[in-house]
């Protein structure tokens, strides 16, 4: 599956933006897209998703590895995949989205704003694609997508000033109707507020998408494949005798697509809601993935769901719970208003919302000893990002599944909370980690 990436020349350029017209001008030339996401976001693979009509994979060097990446990317399905960067194209020294696009040897759709300018955003492009060599990295910078330009001389002022090895791929005129609105953690999901279809058809009029196929390229391949190009399964595909349930609903809609792949993959997989006050299926374990507690709190509360899987909990039924997973977990929940809600009461420990995010970082967690996700002294990376701080109750005395070696964490120096035979932390993890995997394997 040939593909390229759609990277900025900054943070709130209008990556997202170009990135569901592109999906949507290709889509209408008949191509199917494959979307995808370089950096550990939930929200704008929700906005991939309703624009494509599949899940955007999560392509993340911290999180995944090198050849991690290649195997999440070669999972996908389609015709061309539409890789979205993060931040600014050099920005991030985990995984920026050059590094990301040199892992997988695809090229550079770069997004500049052009709104007050014409010769200058050659420039800016032309030095985008030179510091590459300079620091060393192998990264083709092909061309760019001009935001916010006009058309008539607008646009024919960049085309003409572009140099003859950077592409002019198109535009996205400026436009009222093709602003996502935010909250904290960033952008509303892309199944609450969607862009106007007709709003983004008119901008994706102005892409040149026979010059965005032609650029695009075969990727890296990723190792452990067979003659046949299929995958040669590890012992880490064999199935287990559990079954797991997953929270899924607007308050728990921060999963990985290839955490339930995995899941899927080798255990019976169903899904329950919280909020609508579904009863915990029988099973072997639960994984409440992050998402938004606090704006679903009362009906959490309400429903009883949690309730209940406090009480399950006590009695010995694994969960595992990642941030909004964790704060779930918590005795209780305040919000940024002072309103407190009771929550499962599985951990020891309070939380409250802050109108500042407390943390936001890739991670590294060391395991203190042998755990539901990692075995004692194994390290796995992560990210973290929230705006929710989690007090541990009594005297303190909590036990802690894993000491950061980089991150906040919980307490500054350690995360993942232990209580019972569950464990609720602030770091979001990949499946490629392996957490998910042992969580399996202790389930049976």
């Amino acid at each position: 599956m040939k593909g390229f990436v759609i990277g900025g020349v900054s943070s709130g350029v209008g990556k997202t933006v170009a990135t569901l017209a592109t999906i949507h001008a290709l889509s209408e030339a008949g191509d199917e897209v494959q979307p995808a996401k370089a950096g550990p976001d939930f929200i704008d693979p929700s906005h991939h998703a309703a624009v494509a009509g599949r899940p955007s994979r999560t392509l993340d060097l911290w999180l995944c590895g090198e050849d991690g990446v290649r195997r999440n990317y070669d999972r996908g399905e389609g015709d061309v995949c539409v890789v979205e960067g993060v931040m600014g194209l050099y920005d991030g020294d985990g995984s920026s989205t050059a590094m990301v696009a040199e892992a997988l040897e695809l090229p550079v759709v770069l997004v500049v704003d052009a709104k007050a300018g014409m010769e200058s955003v050659a420039a800016t492009a032309l030095g985008f694609q030179r510091y590459a060599e300079t620091i060393g990295h192998d990264v083709e910078v092909a061309g760019i997508v001009a935001q916010r330009a006009h058309g008539g001389r607008h646009e024919q002022g960049i085309r003409d000033a572009l140099p003859d090895d950077l592409e002019y791929f198109g535009r996205i005129p400026p436009a009222d109707d093709l602003e996502i609105p935010e909250r904290h953690l960033g952008l509303h999901m892309g199944e609450e507020t969607p862009l106007e279809a007709d709003a983004l058809a008119r901008a994706a009029e102005h892409l040149e998408v026979d010059r965005l196929l032609g650029v695009a390229a075969e990727p890296a391949t990723p190792a452990g494949m067979g003659e046949s190009g299929t995958r040669v399964p590890g012992p880490e595909s064999e199935p287990v005798d559990a079954r797991v349930v997953v929270a899924s609903d607007a308050a728990f809609c921060f999963r990985y697509p290839a955490t339930l792949e995995r899941f899927r993959e080798r255990a019976d997989v169903c899904t329950f809601s919280p909020v609508a006050g579904d009863p915990i299926p029988d099973c072997d374990g639960v994984y409440l993935p992050g998402g938004y507690p606090e704006l679903h709190a009362a009906e959490l509360e309400e429903s009883g769901t949690l309730a209940d899987l406090g009480r399950r909990a006590s009695e010995g039924l694994p969960v595992i719970g990642e941030c909004g997973g964790l704060m779930a977990m918590a005795e209780s929940l305040t919000t940024v208003d002072g309103e407190t809600r009771e929550m499962a009461g599985i951990l020891p420990a309070t939380v409250t919302m802050h109108d500042r995010y407390q943390a936001l970082n890739h991670v590294e967690l060391e395991a203190i000893a042998d755990g539901p996700t990692a075995g004692s002294g194994t390290r796995i990376r992560g990210h973290e990002f929230h705006y929710s701080r989690a007090s541990i109750r009594g005297d303190g005395d909590a036990s802690f599944a894993f000491e950061t070696v980089r991150g906040d964490g919980i307490d500054g120096g350690h995360d993942g909370l232990l209580e019972y035979e569950s464990l609720g932390t602030y770091a979001h993890v990949h499946p490629e980690s392996g957490a998910f995997d042992r969580f399996l394997e202790s389930l049976a």
